[in-house]
């Protein structure tokens, strides 16, 4: 796969629409994770110091097409210091701009021709800009109209995060350094069917963890209490785990796991395997003997992709136990030189944050969605738009 990216573009006195993922955590109108912005700022300075006139196009939350000004983008104008757009329709702020200047346009998804791409709403944003850039890899597996839409109306590149992601995940995905270890945890094996199976055939091992791994230990005959779990999903587990024999993968399922009477973080934890499960029993966490076992894998690995949290890692400290310890032992392996690291997706993230390890990591990824759907190998809209 090969982008058109802004490497040697003329931008001098451009104007650039330039579409960023600024779909950060926001608490009392203040910004807690500011890992997009900043991940999205080697590109607004490249385009800054090419002399472009940028508008920047974002979204926030899902105000579902109507102007809610509980997902305005003000908190992300005033943590950038630039001037915030009140519509992002509004072209009268362009004639006052200078090269270098940066402004960012109000919530696109204030508008519901925004996800829906429809046609007019992309020819009234994309109109008075000369290039379109999209840096915004988490939203780019969707056919929005900022992400499709002024893509096909404007000369459009990849900014500097989205060909990065691209370069990064391209190089795992064709040539990995082997033994490759996965980790997929999260809550639904009906949404993770596709990548589970991408990763089973790519993969020397997998580890399932998280509610994915209670559903395939209930599949087998296992004990899960009162926990979350899809039984209907029962066949589709065991035809994975056939899948992944057939492609000689090792899948690593729970062995025990982290419980309480009840969901809750300040609940009473124990550790109990799968046989001494009780009805009463709600699984919070991977266990101490499962953890053991995984950080082992990852210690044997010489690449590891990682997606979603084994527990409720935002229940400190009782709970975060399995994804702490295993985002520890990436970070320390990959520190060391002996281990590339893949991490993606929004809490699996949070965790490297919370344990102080973001920046041990290889590469984090700012996706999501895309990130799973890139590695199922699924053609994600916003990036094929942009291939040469």
């Amino acid at each position: 796969m090969k982008l058109r990216t802004i490497e040697n573009l003329d931008v001098r006195g451009k104007y650039i629409l330039l579409r960023d993922d600024f779909n950060v955590q926001i608490v009392d109108g203040r910004i807690t994770d500011a890992f997009r912005i900043e991940q999205s700022m080697p590109t607004i300075r490249a385009l800054q110091a090419g002399g472009a006139r940028i508008a920047i196009c974002a979204h926030l939350g899902r105000p579902k097409g109507v102007r809610n000004m509980e997902y305005s983008l003000s908190p992300i104008a005033e943590y950038m210091k630039i001037p915030l757009i009140g519509d992002c329709l509004d072209k009268d702020f362009m004639q006052n701009m200078r090269d270098g200047d940066v402004v960012l346009l109000e919530n696109v998804r204030f508008y519901p021709g925004e996800e829906n791409n429809d046609p007019e709403f992309a020819r009234s944003l994309a109109d008075g800009f000369d290039i379109f850039v999209n840096d915004a890899f988490a939203v780019s597996h969707r056919a929005h109209a900022s992400t499709v839409g002024v893509a096909e109306i404007l000369p459009s590149y990849a900014g500097k995060l989205l060909a990065s992601e691209i370069e990064h995940l391209n190089a795992v995905m064709e040539n990995p350094k082997r033994p490759l270890l996965s980790i997929v945890a999260g809550s639904k094996v009906s949404t993770k069917i596709g990548v589970l199976k991408a990763l089973a055939k790519l993969s020397d091992k997998l580890i399932i963890g998280g509610a994915l791994g209670t559903t395939f230990n209930y599949a087998l005959g296992g004990k899960v209490g009162n926990s979350l779990y899809e039984a209907d999903q029962k066949d589709t587990a065991l035809e994975i785990l056939e899948y992944a024999r057939e492609n000689n993968c090792e899948v690593l399922l729970p062995l025990d796991k982290g419980v309480a009477k009840e969901f809750r973080a300040d609940a009473v934890r124990s550790n109990k395997d799968f046989t001494e499960i009780e009805d009463d029993d709600v699984i919070i966490d991977a266990g101490e003997k499962t953890t053991e076992r995984d950080v082992a894998a990852i210690r044997a690995a010489a690449t590891v992709i990682w997606n979603g949290t084994v527990g409720m890692a935002e229940w400190q400290p009782t709970w975060s136990y399995g994804s702490f310890a295993i985002a520890r032992a990436i970070a320390e392996q990959t520190r060391a030189g002996k281990l590339e690291s893949i991490v993606g997706g929004g809490d699996t993230v949070a965790a490297l944050e919370a344990c102080g390890v973001k920046g041990d990591i290889t590469y984090v990824s700012t996706g999501g969605g895309a990130f799973l759907e890139f590695i199922e190998g699924r053609i994600l809209p916003g990036i094929a738009v942009l291939e040469q």
